[in-house]
């Protein structure tokens, strides 16, 4: 049988609801997903070619385009993908596939600024970003460094991009590898923005002295139209205006 309140406990019960409906709002936007609100992909040569315009129309906002590898390597993609994306208006950034085994870090940098990775003041250009993961290739886990010198490598590659480009580079990695290889070096985190690897619901734990992840590459088999196949997803940390912000370095 249905009861009627009393005014006291109508008020009780309201207070209640607006209590519930507060914590509930804290909940939703103190996750990661909530605050990961702008949609965007990373690409080589293995994704073929790319139709951008559908691509931006699937609200794809930002790309990642594979530029250079080690000192002798350019993706054979990158230029029309680097060109194409911008003109599509999805905000672009290039990224060098790091080989820490076979030249320093400061050859490779350069290398990486003077085969599109150089930065522009035009609201559509992210600085580069640094790949620096697991070793595919012979030479061990962490190619062959000691942790001091992967941390002098890695320094290395930082100090010339700046140079090289006025900008902090993107660093990408995973947790698991970037505390076995650089000793859970927290040096590069004041300035240079993490774009973190991990295929999962969650970003899950940081790179050690790391206090938030700018992008986050959450699958490696995504689908995205204008992409044939699968394709990396990422999301940036805020909306696309603090996007342009990054881009235009304000």
């Amino acid at each position: 049988m249905a009861r009627t309140q009393s005014p006291l406990r109508r008020v009780l019960a309201a207070g209640l609801t607006i209590l519930a409906t507060a914590a509930a709002a804290l909940v939703a936007t103190a996750g990661p997903a909530a605050a990961a609100t702008t949609a965007g992909v990373d690409v080589s040569r293995y994704q073929g070619t790319i139709n951008w315009t559908s691509v931006r129309n699937a609200g794809i906002e930002f790309a990642f385009i594979k530029a250079t590898e080690g000192t002798s390597y350019k993706d054979p993609n990158f230029n029309a993908n680097y060109v194409n994306s911008y003109n599509a208006g999805v905000i672009r950034g290039a990224y060098h596939f790091a080989r820490p085994n076979i030249s320093a870090g400061s050859t490779q940098a350069a290398y990486l600024a003077s085969n599109g990775g150089a930065w522009s003041a035009d609201s559509r250009t992210l600085p580069a970003a640094l790949d620096i993961e697991a070793n595919p290739y012979s030479g061990g886990y962490c190619y062959g460094l000691s942790t001091t010198g992967m941390r002098n490598w890695v320094q290395d590659f930082l100090n010339t991009y700046r140079s090289r480009t006025g900008r902090y580079a993107v660093i990408y990695t995973t947790t698991s590898w970037w505390n076995q290889c650089t000793g859970s070096w927290t040096g590069p985190w004041a300035n240079h923005p993490l774009w973190l690897a991990r295929w999962s619901s969650t970003p899950g734990a940081l790179p050690a002295g790391a206090s938030v992840w700018s992008f986050w590459q959450y699958t490696s088999t995504g689908s995205v139209s204008g992409i044939s196949g699968n394709v990396d997803r990422n999301y940036w940390n805020g909306d696309r205006s603090r996007l342009i912000a990054l881009a235009n370095n304000t």
